[in-house]
């Protein structure tokens, strides 16, 4: 049996897997648990290409491959589906055969294999995530509660404590719903910490790296950007092009054309959801620090901003300087560069 191509449907505990020949026709479908898949894998020849669809376990899967040998390759979901014999009839099978064929594609885009170093840099950043999310939910929870009693608290983190504070002795609440708020008011102030501790932690990362070191240099990156950009890049050498490296984080605008003429929309959105966020927020922090800064003092990018703001708007220039960022954190990942704000004059004449 001439296998040359293998694709993985991977599950928890459940992972179907379809063969292929060179000629691309199926030669073996099975459902294998976790210890007969890592099986199956080693009778699968060197140098074989195995594809599997991104989600939670696919990079373990990916370095264990390519261990044994083999070549993994993992693909996005969407780019997936088109090769899915019917929209209809989804069930594990077809989706296999489906990553077979679509692995086998010549102009198919693959994602980096992230290594562990960078998993576990990500992990970091998953985490205080999570916790964000819990403090803003408990947060909003305990607002929605004391409002039944007649305490309304403003949005911020820092009127929450206050208010929880007071309210620890507000004749308006009775006992039970004080006690809720001496427990809620510690569980935010745990969590609390531990956001800081992650804080604290990226910021030291981010000391002993050269790339996070360079990154930082640009106007919106700071240590939580720049670690979180180099964790999940890795090598920026595999994308050929800022603009390419914008369009994976989903930065760059839909497109709408026929005919020669060009429609342009709003971004895809597409890619990696959190380092995108993060670009978004620093843009903010840099089109507040160019709008604040006294027009004589102000870098040529600032006024780039300023201007720009002036003539699209808000979210627009938000846009704007996010995919301008992200084309220069690859530039000064892939060549291994030092950010120079100065580097334009050596084109003008």
């Amino acid at each position: 049996m001439d296998i040359t191509t293998a694709a993985a449907d991977l599950a928890k505990n459940l992972i179907t897997v379809c063969a292929q020949d060179a000629s691309g026709r199926t030669v073996e479908r099975r459902d294998l648990r976790r210890d007969a898949f890592l099986a199956w894998l080693r009778r699968l020849p060197p140098g074989c290409v195995v594809g599997m669809e991104a989600c939670s376990a696919a990079h373990y899967w990916a370095r264990e491959m390519a261990a044994m040998g083999l070549i993994p390759r993992i693909m996005a979901a969407e780019f997936v589906q088109p090769f899915r014999k019917s929209r209809a009839g989804k069930n594990d099978r077809n989706d296999a055969e489906a990553i077979a064929i679509a692995v086998r594609e010549a102009n198919m885009r693959f994602v980096p294999v992230k290594s562990v170093e960078q998993q576990a840099r990500l992990a970091r950043h998953r985490v205080r995530e999570g916790w964000k999310e819990e403090r803003t939910a408990l947060g909003n929870r305990i607002r929605g509660l004391l409002a039944e009693f007649g305490v309304v608290i403003p949005k911020s983190q820092a009127a929450l404590g206050r208010a929880l504070a007071e309210a620890l002795h507000d004749e308006r609440l009775p006992e039970a719903a004080r006690e809720l708020v001496r427990e809620s008011r510690e569980h935010l102030e745990v969590l609390g910490h531990r956001i800081a501790h992650c804080d604290h932690a990226i910021g030291l990362a981010c000391k002993g790296d050269p790339a996070t070191t360079r990154l930082r240099e640009l106007c919106g990156v700071g240590p939580t950007v720049a670690d979180a950009a180099v964790a999940t890049i890795g090598d920026a050498r595999v994308f050929r092009n800022g603009r390419q490296f914008a369009a994976w984080l989903g930065i760059t605008p839909r497109q709408f054309s026929s005919g020669g003429v060009t429609r342009l929309g709003g971004i895809t959105r597409r890619g990696d959801v959190y380092l995108r966020t993060l670009l978004i927020q620093g843009a903010r922090s840099a089109l507040k620090s160019a709008r604040h800064q006294a027009p004589e003092r102000a870098s040529r990018l600032q006024q780039w901003i300023v201007q720009l703001h002036a003539r699209v708007g808000y979210q627009k220039t938000l846009v704007a300087i996010a995919n301008k960022n992200a084309r220069v954190i690859w530039a000064l990942l892939a060549r291994d560069e030092t950010y120079n704000p100065e580097a334009w004059k050596a084109y003008q004449h």
